[in-house]
This record gives structure tokens, sequence and C-alpha cells, in this order.
């Protein structure tokens, strides 16, 4: 590679004191696996990444950036290496207003459809759409997965937006699981 990139990725305010505390975990896959040149500045509150002369794959820079845009957004840090190790995954964002206008406690309620008690909901939706991963933040729903699985979750996400009860969701997930492990 003789053209060295770079790439800056903003992270939010809310995301820098988990960024700190993870940091010597979220460093060493983007050194020694994608050989980039990776620092957290802290003054414009981003992640930069560099490409050198090490770096042998051409798309390790949009991998690294995926990943490290993959934590701001909330999620995990190890379902954020899992972008880096596996190459068909990918991250989907939706607002609720995309899906229905809600307003007040009615964008609330619809949160807490998704969400479910104590997580039970999204948990089951995580499952049932054969390891998805999904961030609520605040109106914003994130989705991390391959791309039938996200449908798949995509799919009982809106149906709980737009007012299903969860029991009838959960009915839905178990017959489009059963039909996912009949093909495999």
């Amino acid at each position: 590679m003789d053209r060295i990139e770079t790439r800056k990725v903003p992270i939010p305010p809310h995301r820098m004191t988990p960024l700190k505390a993870v940091w010597p975990k979220m460093y060493p896959p983007l050194v020694e696996h994608l050989k980039l040149q990776v620092r957290m500045n802290i003054h414009s509150k981003s992640v930069e990444l560099r490409s050198s002369k090490h770096t042998t794959d051409p798309g390790a820079l949009q991998k690294g950036a995926d990943f490290v845009q993959a934590f701001s957004l909330g999620f995990d840090i190890d379902d954020a290496i899992a972008l880096l190790r596996l190459d068909d995954l990918y991250i989907q964002t939706f607002q609720i207003q995309d899906v229905k206008t809600l307003q007040g406690e009615h964008l609330g309620r619809a949160i807490g459809r998704i969400a479910g008690k104590d997580g039970k909901t999204k948990f089951a939706i995580e499952n049932a759409s054969s390891t998805t991963r999904i961030v609520l933040a605040d109106s914003k729903i994130h989705l991390l997965g391959g791309f039938k699985n996200i449908q798949i979750a995509k799919t009982a996400v809106v149906s709980l937006i737009l007012g299903s009860p969860p029991g009838k969701v959960y009915g839905n997930l178990r017959t489009v699981a059963a039909r996912m492990k009949e093909r495999f």
C-alpha cells in the first residue's frame, strides 16, 4: 500500500468515558489485526485511524472506521469486534419517527414496548433473529447483524412501534425462527 489514508471517527460526548474504559481492549485489534495506526484525540472527541506501510488489506481503514463507529453508537466492544472478524455483518440505523410519527408519552410507550420489562423483549428479538444486536438510543434504533437477520429484527421492532402487543411479536418471531432452522 503506497498511499497513506486517514479517517476521523467522531465520538459522542456520552460515549467518551466508556471509550476510555475499554481503550486497552479496543486498540489491539486495530493495530495488530488490521495493522492501522490509531489514536484517541480527547480534544476533538474522536478516534483517528491511519493506514501505514504495514497495512496490507485495502479495506482495513473502512473496517476499522466501522468498528469504532459501532462502538460509538452504543454496541458492546465484543459485538463491535465481531465486525472486524466477520465480513457479512452490517449496521442499520433508523428512527422511530421514520416508522410512525409519535410524540411525548406515545413515543415513550413505543420505546418501552421495544425494550420490554427488564429488556426481555429486546433480548427475545436479538435471540430469535440469530444473534442480531439492538441498541435503543433515545428514539434511534441501531441494529447489528447479518442482512437477513437485521430484516427479521427490524420487522419485529417496526410492528412493536406500530402498537402490536409483545406477545403477538413473540409468536411471529417463533414462527420465523422455526422457518430459519428448517432451511439450514
